[in-house]
C-alpha cells in the first residue's frame, strides 16, 4: 500500500507516526485532520468623499449595529494607529483619522480611549510628531492616553518559525490580546516591500511585537518576522490567528494611499476613501480591490482566509456605501514584486525530495 505525501503529512499531524510497539490503530483509518470553519458573510463599509475625517467616522457609523453591543460590554477602547514611521506624514495614521474615530466614540462610549503602539522608530517620537498629543489636549472630555507598548512592556508569547523552520518565540504587546479592551485597528491602504500590501491584518500582526525602549539593551522581536519570503507570511498567520479574538473593528484610512516603495517610501495616491468592517480580512480583501492587487498575490491573507481568521471570498462580503468600481485606482506595485510573488511557487530553498515512502513499514525508522 502507498503512501501519499498528503497522507503522510495528515498522519503526522494526528499524532499517529510513532514506533511500531507504540502503534493503538491502523493510522490508515485514522479521521482527516480538522477543517477550520466556514467563516460567515461579512458586511464591509466604503465611503468615498472629500473630508478625511468625515470619512472616517461614515464609515464606522455605517457597521454600528455590528460595533455597538460589544463596545458596549468593554471597559476601554484602544485605538491601534500604524506608526512604522516617526518621520513621514504619509507613512503613518493622519491625526485626522483619529479625531474620525474619536467622532463616532463620543456619543457613544464613555470610557477611557488609549492610542498605542509598537513603532518600528520610537513611537512617542512619532506621537508628537504627528500631532497626537495636541488632539488630546483638544478631547480632554474623551480621557485619552498615549501609550508606546516598548515602554509599557507588558507581553505575551507566540511561536513562530525561524528561516530553517525551528520553533522560536515573538513577544507581543498584552494589550492586543486584553478582553477587556476593544480594539480599533486604523490602518492605510499601502503597497509593502515585501509581501505586496499592508492594511488592517499586517497594522495588527506587525505592530504587536515588541522591541526595545529608547536607551535599553537593544533587541527586536519584530525582526523575527522578516526572514524568508515564505516563512514571513506563514508567521504572520500565527500571529493573526492569536490576536483575531481580540478585534473589535477596523478603518482603512485610504484618503490619501501609497504606491511604489511602501511601506514608508512610497508615493501618494489620491484615493478618497475609508473602509470598516468588524471583518478585518474581509475590509483587506476590499482594500486590495480599490488597490487593483490580485488578492492572490497577498499571501497572509489568502492563508488568513484558508484558516477562518476573516472571509477573504469578495462573493461573501457585502460592500455597503460607494461601488468599488467607481473608486478603484491601480496602484504602482513595488520595484521587488517579482520577489515578493517567489512565495507562490516550488520551495526552491531545499531538495524537491529528501526520500521516498513506498509502503507503510517505511514509516518506522530503525
Amino acid at each position: 500500500m502507498s503512501l501519499s505525501r498528503r497522507r503522510f503529512v495528515q498522519l503526522a499531524g494526528s499524532g499517529l507516526l510513532m514506533p511500531a510497539g507504540l502503534l493503538k490503530a491502523d493510522p490508515f483509518s485514522a479521521p482527516a485532520p480538522e477543517v477550520p470553519p466556514p467563516v460567515r458573510r461579512a458586511k464591509v463599509a466604503l465611503i468615498h468623499g472629500d473630508d478625511r475625517r468625515k470619512n472616517v467616522s461614515q464609515a464606522l457609523t455605517s457597521i454600528d449595529n455590528q460595533i455597538e453591543p460589544v463596545l458596549r460590554s468593554r471597559k476601554y477602547v484602544l485605538i491601534k494607529p500604524n506608526m512604522v514611521t516617526a518621520e513621514r506624514q504619509l507613512g503613518a495614521t493622519h491625526v485626522d483619522a483619529l479625531n474620525g474615530i474619536l467622532d463616532y466614540l463620543e456619543p457613544r462610549f464613555h470610557g477611557p480611549v488609549i492610542i498605542a503602539d509598537s513603532s518600528a522608530d520610537d513611537t512617542l517620537s512619532a506621537f508628537e510628531n504627528f500631532k497626537y498629543g495636541e488632539m488630546v489636549k483638544e478631547r480632554r472630555a474623551q480621557q485619552i492616553s498615549l501609550i508606546d507598548f516598548n515602554r509599557e512592556a507588558g507581553y505575551e508569547t507566540v511561536q513562530l518559525v525561524d528561516y530553517d523552520l525551528h520553533i522560536i518565540s515573538a513577544r507581543l504587546a498584552a494589550r492586543l490580546l486584553d478582553p477587556d479592551a476593544f480594539i480599533i485597528c486604523t490602518a492605510m491602504l499601502k503597497t509593502h516591500n515585501t509581501v505586496v500590501a499592508t492594511m488592517s491584518v499586517k497594522n495588527m500582526v506587525l505592530g504587536a511585537p515588541l522591541r526595545n525602549a529608547p536607551g535599553e539593551r537593544e533587541w527586536n522581536d519584530k525582526r523575527k518576522y522578516h526572514l524568508g519570503i515564505r516563512q514571513t507570511h506563514y508567521n504572520m498567520l500565527l500571529t493573526a490567528q492569536k490576536l483575531r479574538p481580540f478585534w473589535g473593528a477596523t478603518v482603512i484610512d485610504g484618503f490619501e494611499g501609497m504606491e511604489g516603495e511602501g511601506p514608508t517610501g512610497g508615493t501618494p495616491v489620491s484615493s478618497h476613501v475609508a473602509i470598516a468592517s468588524t471583518d478585518y480580512v474581509a475590509a483587506d480583501r476590499v482594500g486590495l480591490e480599490l488597490m487593483g492587487i490580485n488578492p492572490e498575490w497577498v499571501g497572509y491573507l489568502s492563508y488568513c482566509g484558508q484558516m477562518g481568521v476573516g472571509q477573504y471570498d469578495l462573493a461573501k462580503i457585502d460592500v455597503a456605501g460607494a461601488p468599488i468600481a467607481a473608486v478603484l485606482k491601480k496602484y504602482r506595485l513595488h520595484p521587488d514584486m517579482n520577489r515578493e510573488l517567489q512565495w507562490m511557487g516550488p520551495m526552491n530553498e531545499l531538495p524537491f525530495r529528501l526520500g521516498r515512502i513506498t509502503k507503510p513499514s517505511d514509516l518506522i525508522c530503525s
